[in-house]
């Protein structure tokens, strides 16, 4: 019995195997249906920093505090190579040095903003980068951040209020 039920499973995986090796003809369809692929940047050194910006958002997202002072550490070097980057390694430079989540959040916002300046100053060379709003973000002051889609994922607030916020630009 053991024997058929092992059996039974490696056939299922070398089966699920295969489809998926052979599956080669809807990842295309993927872009269509809204999946956007990552912008890349003519300058090379602001695409890199605004990698460790989007891993940082999403850490916060996640509310993995580690996670994001380890991803605003590589931005903070990834930004003393960008033109102009000064301003915005200031402000990562106090996402770095938050040991709470709540400080991590209110020093991304002030981050945020500066990124935003750097990305429009930037040129895209493919793909679009979307400047997104939540109202509530900072004691209802609001607060802005750079996402790759349009669906909302606030890094504010995490779990708590996900969906909160909405599209307030498309960067092309």
């Amino acid at each position: 019995m053991r024997t058929k039920t092992i059996l039974a499973m490696a056939l299922a995986l070398v089966s699920f195997g295969a489809f998926a090796q052979h599956d080669h003809g809807s990842q295309g369809d993927k872009k269509e249906m809204g999946q956007k692929m990552e912008p890349t940047f003519k300058d090379k050194n602001l695409g890199t920093a605004y990698g460790h910006y989007i891993h940082l958002k999403e850490a916060l997202v996640a509310s993995q505090t580690d996670e994001a002072k380890k991803a605003a550490i590589k931005l903070e070097a990834s930004l003393g190579e960008v033109d102009k980057g000064q301003a915005a390694k200031a402000e990562v430079t106090k996402v770095v040095s938050a040991t709470a989540l709540d400080d991590q959040r209110k020093a991304f916002a002030s981050l945020s903003n500066e990124m935003t300046t750097l990305v429009k100053d930037g040129e895209l060379s493919m793909g679009e980068v979307y400047l997104e709003y939540c109202p509530m973000a900072n004691n209802n002051t609001g607060a802005y951040w750079l996402s790759n889609q349009k669906e909302i994922k606030n890094p504010y607030f995490g779990d708590k209020m996900l969906k909160c916020g909405s599209v307030k630009e498309t960067i092309k």
